[in-house]
């Protein structure tokens, strides 16, 4: 799956810590405690993004994984009524999510660490299900590379040598 490169300079992002955890490495002298935050960003325009930032202090985790959640910033396409323009799965590792297209007034249907990804992508219609493993860092990257896998009609009809209407029907 190819991914372009986005500049996050010109976009104004937000983001969201999705976990913070606590990590202890048992060493001579005792345990060293570190932590690791899993932050997502977007711009609420169908850019969005997720990264791990590890350190000594929470703070500085959290700015760590802002900073790696920018490099790996992707483009979601959206259809006139703020949904996606077709149902997919999400994989990565054992984690899936099921990505479903829906109507004017649905809402985001999503779990916690999915419905944070859709609501930072800035999709107003969807359903989804999480399946198989619930790991929150699993989860939230299955979404994205379910995301950073759509393709507008106008990229399929153009895959495929037709016009847009003869792909929609």
């Amino acid at each position: 799956m190819k991914r372009e490169i986005i500049d996050a300079s010109q976009l104004e992002l937000e983001e969201k810590v999705v976990s913070i955890k606590r990590v202890t490495k048992v060493v001579k002298g005792g345990r060293n405690m570190r932590f690791a935050a899993l932050v997502v960003v977007g711009d609420g325009k169908g850019h969005v993004g997720a990264g791990l930032g590890k350190a000594a202090e929470i703070p500085e985790a959290i700015r760590k994984g802002k900073e790696d959640a920018m490099k790996k910033l992707v483009s979601v396409p959206m259809d006139n009524n703020g949904s996606i323009p077709y149902d997919l799965i999400g994989k990565f590792g054992s984690a899936s999510v099921l990505l479903k297209k829906a109507k004017e007034g649905t809402g985001v249907i999503a779990g916690g660490p999915a419905r944070t990804v859709i609501e930072l992508a800035g999709i107003r219609n969807i359903r989804t299900k999480s399946l198989g493993s619930n790991n929150k860092q699993n989860v939230v990257l299955a979404t994205i590379e379910g995301l950073a896998a759509l393709k507008t009609p106008d990229e399929v009809a153009k895959l495929r040598g037709k016009s847009v209407e003869e792909i929609l029907g």
